[in-house]
């Protein structure tokens, strides 16, 4: 069970280190004056999230079957709060990681327009020699970046929708499957509303979320805005991104038991 539970911790910290690293796609887009490339490019990495999705998802289904007593709850519970920590993780080494990836994928963004398709990019990127240069663009974060991150300047609602977004899409399939083991007869009507309280979460971020963030990246490409206040604005996304994530660990079991009460008043 702890290998499942490790496999499980891994697939979940990939998945939010992938996702904390969308936000930095527009600032190698601006970089390179190549945004529309940068985010074709980028959704053939989003496929290793979603393949690492589709795995963990029936595995951690799997810990919910493993619970055949009320006194195996509270080793489900140790088990997807470890989960959390997991997705708390990944979005702390996604956005660790993003001084090196907008300098990576500025690079990787010149090698397609080089080569013209993905295949051939990939064929050209993946000598030993290409990847010896690659050391040269990785970047560490600095304590000087985090001191730039001051919330002026970035809607304080912006921020707030995209905790509150994050909070819902982290905690939304684990609060489901804890709620199915409370109220083991409502079992396949809870775990149907994952989808429902996901939904809400992909919603917020799309009406909400993304258009600010792609009208202000608008504005630095035609020169209204500098670049800071995008370095700025995505900082501070992903910092309200890792402050959902926490959130989820507190509304755990919360939202598990208001699950089970909505699910209890369907006729």
């Amino acid at each position: 069970m702890i290998e499942k539970l490790l496999i499980i911790c891994i697939f979940v910290g990939i998945i939010h280190m992938i996702e904390t690293l969308a936000y930095s796609v527009r600032l190698a887009g601006l970089k390179t004056r190549k945004l529309v490339v940068a985010l074709s490019l980028f959704n053939i990495i989003v496929i290793v999230s979603r393949t690492a999705n589709m795995v963990q998802a029936p595995l951690t289904g799997k810990l919910g079957d493993a619970v055949q007593s009320k006194e195996d709850l509270p080793v489900l519970l140790h088990q997807l709060q470890t989960i959390l920590l997991a997705a708390s993780i990944g979005t702390i080494a996604g956005a660790l990681l993003i001084p090196s990836f907008v300098s990576i994928f500025s690079r990787m963004i010149s090698h397609l327009e080089v080569a013209g398709s993905v295949p051939k990019m990939m064929k050209n990127i993946a000598s030993i020699h290409t990847l010896e240069k690659a050391k040269k663009h990785v970047k560490r974060p600095r304590w000087i970046m985090l001191s730039q991150l001051r919330i002026g300047g970035v809607p304080k609602r912006l921020l707030l929708l995209n905790l509150m977004a994050t909070t819902i899409y982290t905690v939304g399939v684990l609060s489901t499957l804890y709620a199915s083991t409370l109220e083991p007869t409502l079992s396949k009507s809870i775990l149907m509303s994952s989808g429902l309280i996901n939904g809400l979460a992909m919603i917020t971020l799309a009406v909400f979320v993304d258009p600010q963030v792609a009208i202000l990246t608008e504005k630095v490409m035609k020169g209204e805005s500098t670049k800071q206040s995008m370095n700025k604005m995505v900082g501070t996304l992903v910092i309200s991104r890792l402050c959902g994530t926490v959130c989820a660990q507190i509304l755990l079991v919360p939202a598990a038991l208001y699950i089970a009460w909505i699910c209890k008043l369907i006729p």
